[in-house]
């Protein structure tokens, strides 16, 4: 059974290898050799192998006969084809000898319609790049003459247009390779002009802001001239109008200018024409250089480098010179430079299209602000001139109009010239200060001398006085003031016009100005003036007749008080007597002025008084008085009436200071005599006057008596009745109590108010008494050994110790 199926396998091998693809036979072959039966496969396949041989050979066996007639069939046309070769090779050779001119000619021919294709080929093909090499020649035209926005435009349309339609030629290769080059080469050489241009308004910058300022100051005139048409607050500016030929239209169209300058010469120009400050700056390098950015593609690059520029550019603008404060031309070109810049960045947000825009201007000019602020506040502390301050402050004020024109908001500078305006008043103060103490230094304080209507009329012109009585007089006379009153009067008068000077066109209101006008001539008066006269007042070697003339001319000046108001609201244009004027202390300042020099006049006095008390030299041991007064009271009365004559010079009137005619000759002459009585008085009970006889005292009664005959004479006019012996009542009673030796009416009346001897303290009589005693004993021990037992002497020793007893008691009593 298992050879059967052996045989059957075999067969099936065999069948599959007749019919199958040798390629396909491995796995065939494989079942073969894997199987048991390989021998008897090989056998089997043998036989088979012999089997087809045998067909094979029946197959060519058949087929042999007619193999064989067809070679002899070969072998006969074989002559034949010879005879034919031969003759086609001759007939060959003729048609080839006489078709070789015709083959001349047509390859003539031939070559001849190859040129004619290539030239009508080649015209074809030039025809279609002829526009791309003008277009190229055009641009190395546009490049050769520095015109690069333009040859942008040409060099976009070449590449877009041109190159592409031309075809696929080398030099187009070559021409397509250069186009970014030629693009940076523009880019790089617009970005060449763009730093030219930085740098020359950076150097240009001041001469840029000295036009604008000059076309603000013209402005400023023109509305100053049609001031009455517009209103004072109105802020009329110069406003600058962007040039025609540097607008920009649509997407911020082609600049027209290619000029490469940054800055236009102007020196040709007519001198009548002041061009506008930006007509001084050829911008086509900023516009050209923003036109080829943009069409690049790189217009952030350009706005961001173009700020940063700037930016750099304001910080060394904005940063002064160390020594700016010296003059005015120092802070002139600070300021000039300033407004260059910010003239150009206006005109740069006006004519471009977002290169710069409203914010940036306005982060700038904050910046400008603080920085220019605070230097002039520092530079500005340097200043110690007032006429420098003053040009300063206009030219702050012309700085912030300028820009103020341009749109730039400049409310911080006029607060800043606020603060100046402080700074200027303490100027003035020190200035006026050495002007006053100049003006009373060389005063010779006596009444001005007029020997003709035109000084007099002079006089009057500089000091408001009126006088009916000295008007009617001839020439030579005198006006009673000195000539300090007319010149601080003046003086007065030019501060105000200072004052006023600088608060000119800060845009203050009239009241505004008024209110400062007059608080500055307040310090003016309550601090400077003042400080000056008490200065004057209280200098060494002062004499009375120089405080008198102080009194005299301090009074006239008090009484042109009310003209100072006038006329400070007529150059303000605002009442002295509106709700919220402030009023001038001029007339309290004066006063007091005057009250110090009153009080001068009577330390003077009392000094004089106490210089001649020196002198005294009294015997108080002396038996018997001599009978006339004192050489030093009587040289000290020739004194003090000599100069209470002096004070016939004074004001009858007095504003609010005095009722009486005389009220300060009256008060000094007062002031005089109680000195001299307190005086006397503590010269008579001086510690080192240990005795005093009765002698003396009748020589010091004397002398009293002269001063009070001094005091009834009334050297001062304007005393009721025996007022001014009041001042000698303490040393009249007193003596009165000693010569007339009237004890008892004392001792039984003190302290009653009709007492005789009132004005008599206790104290004083005991320690005079003790004295007198101590002279009585010591007298009657030299002159007589005896004295002691005389009765009449005895008897006045002991009323004498029983009167010490009995005032000791009253003083013990009263200290109880």
């Amino acid at each position: 059974m298992a050879s059967v199926e052996t045989a059957a396998e075999h067969e099936r091998i065999l069948r599959e290898i007749e019919s199958t693809d040798t390629n396909c036979i491995g796995p065939t072959l494989r079942s073969v050799y894997d199987g048991q039966e390989h021998g008897l496969f090989m056998d089997k396949l043998e036989g088979r192998i012999r089997n087809h041989d045998r067909e094979i050979e029946k197959m060519c066996n058949h087929h042999f006969q007619g193999f064989v007639d067809s070679i002899t069939e070969l072998l006969k046309v074989r002559g034949e084809a010879q005879k034919l070769k031969s003759q086609v090779t001759d007939t060959n050779r003729r048609v080839q000898d006489d078709g070789k001119e015709l083959l001349t000619a047509m390859d003539e021919l031939r070559q001849c319609r190859l040129q004619q294709r290539n030239i009508a080929t080649t015209i074809d093909k030039l025809a279609h790049c002829l526009p791309m090499l003008e277009m190229y020649s055009k641009l190395q035209e546009q490049m050769r003459a520095k015109r690069y926005y333009p040859a942008l435009r040409t060099l976009e349309q070449l590449e877009l247009s041109c190159l592409p339609q031309a075809g696929q030629y080398r030099f187009c290769g070559i021409m397509a390779e250069n186009i970014p080059l030629l693009r940076t080469q523009i880019r790089d050489v617009s970005m060449s002009d763009l730093k030219d241009f930085l740098e020359s308004i950076r150097k240009h910058s001041e001469k840029i802001g000295e036009t604008a300022m000059k076309q603000a100051q013209v402005q400023r005139s023109l509305d100053s001239a049609l001031s009455h048409q517009q209103s004072a607050g109105s802020g009329r500016r110069v406003r600058k109008e962007v040039g025609q030929s540097t607008e920009l239209t649509g997407q911020g169209g082609s600049p027209q200018s290619e000029q490469d300058s940054g800055i236009l010469d102007v020196e040709d120009e007519e001198e009548d024409e002041v061009p506008g400050a930006h007509e001084l700056v050829d911008f086509s390098p900023v516009y050209r250089c923003l036109h080829i950015y943009t069409v690049l593609g790189a217009r952030d690059t350009f706005e961001s480098y173009y700020r940063k520029q700037r930016r750099k550019q304001a910080r060394l603008v904005l940063q002064p010179h160390s020594n700016m404060h010296e003059t005015l031309d120092g802070y002139r070109r600070y300021f000039n430079q300033i407004v260059g810049f910010f003239v150009v960045e206006d005109h740069v947000l006006h004519t471009t299209q977002g290169l710069v825009n409203r914010a940036y201007v306005e982060e700038l000019w904050e910046l400008a602000l603080s920085k220019t602020t605070a230097a002039l506040r520092t530079h500005s502390s340097y200043c110690t001139d007032p006429d420098l301050l003053l040009d300063l402050k206009n030219l702050i004020v012309l700085f912030a109009d300028t820009l103020q024109g341009y749109g730039f908001p400049v409310n911080q500078l006029f607060d800043m010239l606020l603060e100046i305006r402080d700074q200027y008043g303490e100027i003035l103060l020190k200035k006026w200060n050495g002007t006053f103490r100049q003006i009373l230094d060389q005063d010779n304080y006596s009444p001005i001398s007029v020997v003709s209507e035109e000084e007099y009329r002079c006089i009057l012109g500089q000091f408001p006085f009126h006088d009916p009585e000295l008007d009617k007089m001839a020439f030579p006379k005198k006006v009673p003031f000195s000539g300090f009153v007319p010149k601080v009067y003046m003086q007065l008068k030019e501060f105000i016009y200072a004052c006023l000077k600088f608060s000119e066109d800060l845009h203050l209101s009239s009241s505004e100005i008024d209110d400062m006008i007059r608080k500055s001539t307040n310090l003016l008066l309550t601090r400077t003036l003042s400080n000056c006269l008490q200065y004057a007042i209280k200098k060494k070697n002062v004499s009375l007749a120089e405080l008198v003339q102080i009194i005299i001319n301090t009074t006239h000046l008090e009484q042109s008080c009310h003209f100072l108001e006038g006329f400070i609201s007529n150059i303000t244009n605002v009442p002295s007597d509106a709700i919220n004027a402030t009023k001038l202390y001029g007339t309290s300042t004066f006063k007091d002025a005057r009250h110090a020099a009153e009080e001068e006049i009577y330390t003077s006095l009392n000094q004089k008084i106490d210089q001649f008390l020196q002198l005294a030299d009294y015997d108080w041991m002396a038996t018997q008085p001599k009978g006339q007064p004192s050489d030093y009271l009587s040289d000290l009365i020739t004194f003090l009436c000599s100069t209470f004559s002096v004070f016939t010079n004074l004001p009858g009137k007095v504003i609010e200071h005095a009722t009486m005619s005389g009220k300060v000759a009256q008060t000094a002459c007062m002031s005089a005599c109680k000195h001299l009585s307190t005086s006397m008085l503590q010269l008579l009970l001086e510690a080192d006057v240990r005795q005093v006889s009765m002698g003396a005292l009748h020589q010091f009664n004397v002398d009293v008596k002269e001063c009070e005959r001094f005091a009834r004479a009334g050297p001062v006019p304007g005393f009721q009745g025996d007022t001014l012996l009041l001042a000698f009542i303490d040393l009249r009673q007193l003596l009165d109590l000693f010569t007339q030796w009237d004890w008892s009416t004392y001792l039984a009346d003190y302290g009653r108010p009709t007492c005789k001897y009132l004005r008599v303290n206790p104290h004083t009589a005991l320690a005079l008494l003790e004295k007198v005693s101590r002279a009585m004993k010591d007298t009657s021990r030299k002159n007589n050994v005896f004295a002691q037992f005389r009765k009449n002497e005895r008897d006045k020793q002991k009323l004498i110790d029983t009167v010490i007893k009995q005032l000791r008691n009253l003083i013990s009593a009263q200290q109880s």
